[in-house]
């Protein structure tokens, strides 16, 4: 849990990259017609407007160095990010038209 809390905190210095994830899902995943991974996709945009917001210390007081809410948010994304990525490239069971 340690390295995936240390190596998703890109995140927190760096939200655009959050927003280039959640963008590429939602397009790739409306392409396909996954909407598995169109939902993660959302969620990693809203992720990356959260954590923007903590950035700029809208969402915060000021005293935003001890992040709690990381310990639930990173699993869910990470998670998410693996089930959109197995839907995407798994075989299609019915043929698309």
């Amino acid at each position: 849990m340690d390295r995936l809390l240390t190596g998703m905190a890109i995140f927190v210095e760096y939200p655009v990259l959050a927003l280039v994830i959640g963008v590429f899902l939602v397009l790739v995943g409306r392409r396909t017609r996954h909407p598995t991974a169109v939902l993660v996709g959302v969620l990693w945009t809203v992720y990356a407007a959260y954590e923007f917001g903590m950035k700029r210390r809208w969402l915060c007081s000021g005293e935003c160095d001890i992040r709690i809410d990381l310990l639930l948010i990173y699993p869910v994304l990470a998670v998410g990010l693996l089930v959109a990525l197995i839907t995407l490239f798994r075989p299609s069971r019915t043929p698309r038209p």
